[in-house]
């Protein structure tokens, strides 16, 4: 028997063979041709070492006095450089001064390093300092707030600073930039750029209503939307 013939009556096993061959051939054949896929780089985000709930944080500064404390409804420690990943932090940041009030406040998300070093405040962060009398003069230093968002904070050293719009008031006093740079243990605030407000005098800002960084994000936001 020839092979046309033995191929004409076992036609159903020589296609299954046929096929056999062609499959990986022409696998073979188009990565020859289009070359090896790329390599997927993405990981995925990086896994949960442990979940705290209703959690709080305390950080000292390099003397030992507590500097910072923050709470959460939710932190995340993730594997490997062991940072910790936080929901809607609450923070207060300590005095170095006496007489003079903490600062507090609140952004959507947060981020600190294994050490502490180093913080994010992601999103619309709000701070404010109530009103105090200063125990040098006797004078009343007005509420102070501050509105901004995505700042870099170094915990220990109590100093921030942002690149996105900030706004600044104490009493009645408003200071509008872009940029700003903050060391809270002298209670210096800088705005960098496209710095306008308005301005009074100690005496009648003393006894003139403050006004809240929140109003005037919010009528600033509502121009802009209408």
């Amino acid at each position: 028997m020839n092979l046309r013939q033995y191929l004409r009556d076992n036609r159903t096993a020589a296609t299954i063979v046929l096929l056999a061959i062609a499959a990986p051939a022409s696998w073979m054949l188009r990565s020859w041709v289009v070359g090896a896929p790329e390599a997927n780089d993405f990981i995925g985000p990086p896994i949960s070492d442990y979940v705290l709930y209703t959690s709080k944080v305390w950080s000292y500064d390099v003397t030992g006095l507590l500097n910072f404390t923050m709470t959460s409804p939710r932190m995340d420690r993730r594997a490997g450089d062991e940072s910790m990943y936080i929901n809607a932090p609450v923070f207060d940041i300590k005095s170095k001064k006496p007489g003079v009030p903490d600062w507090s406040g609140n952004a959507p998300f947060g981020w600190v390093n294994k050490s502490g070093t180093l913080m994010r405040l992601d999103g619309p962060m709000y701070m404010h300092r109530p009103a105090f009398v200063q125990s040098l003069t006797g004078t009343l230093s007005p509420m102070a707030t501050l509105c901004t968002s995505n700042v870099t904070g170094w915990p220990k050293e109590n100093r921030m600073q942002t690149a996105d719009p900030a706004t600044m008031t104490q009493g009645a006093t408003v200071m509008n930039g872009v940029g700003m740079r903050a060391s809270l243990n002298d209670n210096h605030m800088e705005l960098l750029n496209d710095v306008h407000g308005v301005l009074y005098s100690s005496q009648n800002n003393a006894t003139a209503k403050s006004v809240d960084c929140r109003s005037i994000v919010d009528a600033a936001s509502a121009r802009k939307d209408g």
